[in-house]
C-alpha cells in the first residue's frame, strides 16, 4: 500500500457514506427547511416518477425501502463494518436507480445527478484490498 492509499480509501468510504445520508437528508426536508411530511410525499411522488413501470401501490414501499437500505449503507461505511458487502450493495442500489431513471427519463437525468459516479464510488471501494481505521481492520486483527 502507498503511503497515502489508507487515507484515500477512508475518505472514500466516508464520501459515499455522505452520498447516501445527503440523499436521505433531502428527502426528509433537512437541506430545504421543509415540514418532513412535505418532503417525504414529494420523495414518494418522485419515486413513481422513476419507477414508471411499477404499480402505483408499491411506490411507497419501494421510496421507504430505499430510504432504509441508504441509511444502513451509510452506517455500515462510516464505522467500517462489512465494508466490502456495503460498498456492493451501494453500488447495486445505485445502478438500479440508474436504470430506472434512464427508463422512465432517459439518460440525461441520472447523469446531471452523477448516479454512475455514485455507483463506480462504491464499487472501487468494494475492490480495495483493506480498510484502514474500521471495525472490519480491527476484527481482522484479532483472527
Amino acid at each position: 500500500m502507498t503511503r497515502y492509499q489508507p487515507l484515500a480509501i477512508f475518505l472514500l468510504r466516508i464520501a459515499t457514506a455522505a452520498n447516501f445520508l445527503s440523499a436521505v437528508a433531502g428527502r426528509l426536508g433537512f437541506w430545504d427547511g421543509s415540514p418532513m411530511h412535505t418532503a417525504w410525499q414529494g420523495f414518494v411522488q418522485y419515486t413513481g416518477q422513476v419507477n414508471s413501470y411499477a404499480p402505483a401501490s408499491i411506490v411507497p414501499f419501494l421510496a421507504l425501502a430505499a430510504t432504509m437500505i441508504e441509511v444502513i449503507i451509510a452506517l455500515l461505511l462510516i464505522i467500517g463494518y462489512k465494508t466490502r458487502w456495503a460498498a456492493l450493495a451501494g453500488s447495486t442500489l445505485t445502478f438500479i436507480f440508474f436504470v430506472s431513471m434512464s427508463i422512465s427519463f432517459g439518460t440525461q437525468q441520472p447523469m446531471n445527478y452523477s448516479v454512475l459516479v455514485d455507483c463506480t464510488s462504491a464499487l472501487l471501494l468494494a475492490a480495495m484490498p483493506a480498510y484502514r481505521w474500521s471495525v472490519d481492520e480491527k476484527l481482522a486483527q484479532k483472527i
